[in-house]
C-alpha cells in the first residue's frame, strides 16, 4: 500500500468528534501511515524509559516503537546506576524518562468552570485546588484535560488528576541524581497527553526529539501536502507527456508534409512533361502531309523541327509553287522562303529554303 493510500484510509477512518484520546489515537494512526523503515526509525529516536515505582522499588522497561524491553529494577535508596543503560552511548539513550505511577496513587474527578476562565485554567486550578481535593496546593502535582463539547458552552467541562507530591518527589531527586531527569510523570489509564509534573520542572533536552507528537504534525503536513500536490503533480505529469507525445508527432507531421510536397512536386513535373508532350504537334502526321502534297519532282535534303516551328531545305523543279502547296495543309501556317531561291545550273531544278508552323490543332 503507498504512502498515499494509507493517508486516504487513515482520513476516511478519523472520528467526527474530539475526545480526551483524540490526540494519541491520531499519532498513532498517523505513525501506521508510515512505511515500516520509517516506524523503525522514529522508533530508534522516540525511545522511552518507563520507571514504574512501587514504594521504594521500581522497574524499568525501555519502550522502542511498538517493542518493550524490561531492564530490570531500581531501588530508591541503593542504586547508583540505571539498570541496562550505564554502557549505552548517548545517541541511543532514551530521549523520553517517564514516571508512571500506580492507579490507586492518583485521585482523578470530573470539574466545571465558567468558560471566561478557559486562558487561564492552570491558575484557577491552582486557587481552587484547596476546594477541589482534601490536600492544599502546594502539597499536591496536578494536571487537567478539556472534555469534548461546543466552544461556546457557558461552562468548560475538565477531567483533572491530582497526586500527593511526596510520592514522587523521592522518585525524581533519585532519577536526577542518576542522570536521568524525569521528563513526564503519568499513571495506568492516564489520557494522551498526561503529565503530572510541572512545566518549570521538565528538563529542557538538547537533542531533537522525534516524538508521537512532532510525528503527528509531520505526518499532518504531508497530508495536506500529499492531497494538494499529487494531483498537480500527476497533471503536471500528464501534461509533459502529452507535450513530448505532441513533438514526436509534429515532427513527424512535418517530415510527411515535406513527403507530401515533394510527391506534389514530381506530380506537377510528370504532368507538366505530358502536358507538354501532348501539346506537341505529331512529328508523323506532318511528315505524311508533306509526303503527300510535296510534287515528285522535288524532294528534300534537309528537315529541322523545335517548338513547331519546321524549316525545310531541297531542290524542286517548281520551288515558287511549294508556298501554295504548303499553305493548303492543314496545321501549317506562315508559309515563307527563307532564303531566295536560286537556280542550280546543273540539274536545271531550283534549291529552295522554306520555313513554316506546324500546330496540333491543324492536324487534327
Amino acid at each position: 500500500m503507498t504512502l498515499t493510500e494509507r493517508l486516504s484510509l487513515f482520513i476516511k477512518r478519523l472520528p467526527v468528534s474530539g475526545s480526551m484520546g483524540l490526540s494519541g489515537e491520531i499519532g498513532e494512526r498517523l505513525t501506521n501511515c508510515l512505511p515500516a523503515f520509517a516506524r523503525r526509525i522514529l522508533a530508534r529516536h522516540n525511545r522511552r524509559l518507563i520507571i514504574y515505582p512501587e514504594g521504594d522499588r521500581a522497574r524499568l522497561s525501555l519502550v522502542a516503537g511498538l517493542d518493550t524491553e524490561p531492564l530490570g529494577e531500581l531501588n530508591l535508596a541503593h542504586t547508583t546506576t540505571l539498570p541496562g543503560l550505564s554502557d549505552v552511548r548517548d545517541q541511543d539513550r532514551p530521549s523520553v524518562i517517564e514516571l508512571c505511577l500506580p492507579r490507586e496513587t492518583v485521585l482523578t474527578r470530573t470539574v466545571s468552570f465558567p468558560s471566561q476562565v478557559r486562558a487561564n485554567l492552570p491558575q484557577v486550578i491552582r486557587y481552587e485546588l484547596d476546594r477541589l481535593s482534601p490536600f492544599e496546593s502546594k502539597d499536591v502535582l496536578f494536571d487537567f484535560a478539556a472534555q469534548s463539547g461546543s466552544k461556546s458552552a457557558e461552562r468548560l467541562r475538565l477531567d483533572l488528576a491530582l497526586c500527593r507530591r511526596d510520592l514522587i518527589d523521592g522518585w525524581v531527586e533519585r532519577l536526577q541524581a542518576l542522570g536521568a531527569p524525569v521528563d513526564r510523570i503519568t499513571w495506568d489509564g492516564a489520557w494522551s497527553g498526561a503529565n503530572l509534573l510541572p512545566s518549570e520542572q521538565r528538563p529542557k533536552r538538547r537533542r531533537l526529539r522525534l516524538t508521537l507528537s512532532s510525528v503527528s504534525v509531520a505526518a499532518s503536513l504531508l497530508l495536506v501536502v500529499a492531497i494538494l500536490v499529487t494531483p498537480l503533480w500527476q497533471k503536471h505529469q500528464i501534461a509533459r507527456q502529452l507535450e513530448t507525445e505532441v513533438a514526436r508527432l509534429r515532427v513527424q507531421a512535418i517530415a510527411v508534409d515535406e513527403v507530401r510536397q515533394e510527391l506534389e512536386r514530381v506530380r506537377q513535373g510528370s504532368t507538366a512533361v505530358l502536358q507538354s508532350k501532348l501539346e506537341q504537334p505529331s512529328i508523323l502526321e506532318m511528315l505524311r502531309e508533306l509526303t503527300t502534297r510535296i510534287p515528285e519532282d522535288t524532294w528534300v535534303q534537309n528537315l529541322e523541327f523545335s517548338a513547331g516551328q519546321v524549316d525545310l531545305r531541297g531542290e524542286s523543279g517548281q520551288a515558287t509553287a511549294l508556298i501554295a502547296i504548303l499553305e493548303q495543309a492543314p496545321g501549317i501556317e506562315g508559309v515563307s522562303f527563307g532564303s531566295p531561291v536560286t537556280q542550280i545550273a546543273r540539274t536545271g531544278k531550283e534549291r529552295f529554303n522554306i520555313a513554316f508552323r506546324y500546330t496540333q490543332g491543324g492536324a487534327e
